[in-house]
């Protein structure tokens, strides 16, 4: 019962004094909304890029000459230095490596028209030269129609799959599967549309077109615009999740052996799959995280030293009331437990609604910033911890004003004026 008394009189003084407990609440609600505003944008944007970087599977690893996206400077001029990627490197891994089952390659270009009687895309639209093997290794699928198939390979026959974005724009009413198409001034036959497949980043999952990679070649050639050879993108399918570490593995010793790399050197090509860039993105945002906690910190303690004030100068208004209540029997550590609640309390009440608050702020600005297509998120864990913290600042920063109150001498507290 003492314990509930306790609590009744902390939320009755809170309310007897709003402007106060109001004042209060402001560094605590700000504190709380920046480490949960800055969190919550994080795992908004982190949330989504674990999704797309999650294209390539479970167990799918790409190789490549160039480093991943989250390469710096001098990583990416290491690799300018390093000799392209092949087909016949990708034909190597199909012949040796025994633990995969799948093997793609692929040829990029940006910067083209696509065009249907009359009606045109932007100038932004990529060409894949690929195998049979894309749609699988990046689980971007055929919706309908058909994807290119070995026989189009070996003829290098002008086909195409057209992403979902190209087939809207350019064939709105009718059916776009046989019909011919424009991409950089030649026809093709479009043979199959990808299913859509957005990106909340804007990446162009919809807007491209697949060709046999033999077609590429052939009409492209391996030299690109700016006069340097053309390098493939290997994407390799492991027989099973279990064996994704095994396919690497043995991917790495043959195109060591194929490509010619010393005993000791460094791989003169990279490789990932979506745990590593998944991890590689958690890395790059550990910093931002560390440095959003360390400045939300200081917001609290600067408001539990506010609030320590504000309780020192309440026990200075209430020393009568306490001295009347020790008079009639209150122990000293009830007094105290009835401020320390106090401190907790309204540290707490700040917390949660700095806590909605964050949240909100949080998602709008990465909606507002970036795009509307990310999914909202809530990250319970950060609002947990915020709300531990509250408790410990009520508890640390109330304790001296707790204690003070709990010692009073009741004759002087009664002849206080």
């Amino acid at each position: 019962m003492q314990r509930i008394d306790s609590v009744v009189m902390s939320l009755q003084a809170i309310r007897a004094n709003k402007l106060r407990s109001s004042l209060t609440l402001v560094g605590i609600i700000l504190g709380v909304a920046s480490i949960i505003a800055v969190m919550t944008g994080i795992s908004v944007v982190q949330g989504t890029m674990e999704k797309e970087m999650s294209i390539l599977g479970a167990q799918t690893f790409q190789v490549q000459k160039w480093p991943s996206g989250f390469s710096t400077d001098a990583e990416r001029r290491e690799a300018m230095r390093r000799p392209p990627v092949t087909l016949s490197d990708a034909q190597a891994i199909r012949d040796h490596v025994e633990s995969v089952d799948i093997v793609g390659a692929e040829i990029w270009q940006f910067g083209f028209k696509a065009e249907y009687r009359g009606e045109e895309t932007n100038d932004n639209v990529q060409i894949c030269g690929g195998t049979p093997e894309y749609p699988q290794n990046n689980t971007h699928f055929v919706g309908y129609g058909r994807n290119i198939s070995q026989t189009d390979v070996r003829a290098a026959r002008k086909v195409v799959v057209i992403g979902h974005a190209i087939a809207q724009r350019l064939y709105p009413f009718v059916d776009p599967v046989g019909r011919d198409i424009r991409v950089d001034g030649r026809k093709y036959t479009v043979v199959g549309v990808f299913d859509e497949k957005k990106s909340a980043f804007g990446g162009g999952y919809d807007n491209y077109v697949l060709m046999p990679v033999t077609t590429f070649v052939n009409t492209y050639g391996m030299i690109d615009p700016n006069g340097f050879e053309r390098s493939v993108n290997i994407t390799v399918h492991a027989k099973s999740p279990e064996l994704i570490n095994d396919a690497i593995a043995e991917t790495r010793q043959v195109l060591r052996r194929v490509r010619g790399v010393p005993r000791g050197e460094k791989d003169n090509f990279e490789y990932f799959n979506s745990e590593s860039s998944i991890n590689e993105f958690n890395q790059m945002t550990a910093g931002i995280k560390v440095g959003a906690f360390i400045i939300g910190i200081i917001a609290l303690l600067v408001a539990g030293i506010g609030i320590m004030n504000i309780m020192l100068v309440s026990v200075t208004e209430r020393t009568k009331e306490i001295g009347i209540r020790k008079s009639l029997g209150a122990k000293p550590r009830f007094i105290l437990r009835q401020f320390l609640l106090e401190a907790v309390v309204l540290c707490n009440f700040g917390g949660i609604i700095g806590v909605a608050v964050g949240f909100g702020i949080g998602n709008m600005m990465v909606k507002m910033g970036m795009s509307s297509s990310f999914e909202a998120v809530v990250p319970v864990e950060w609002a947990i911890i915020g709300l531990l913290f509250c408790t410990a600042v009520g508890i640390i920063f109330g304790m001296l004003p707790a204690i003070k109150a709990s010692r009073l001498n009741p004759i002087d507290a009664l002849r206080y004026e």
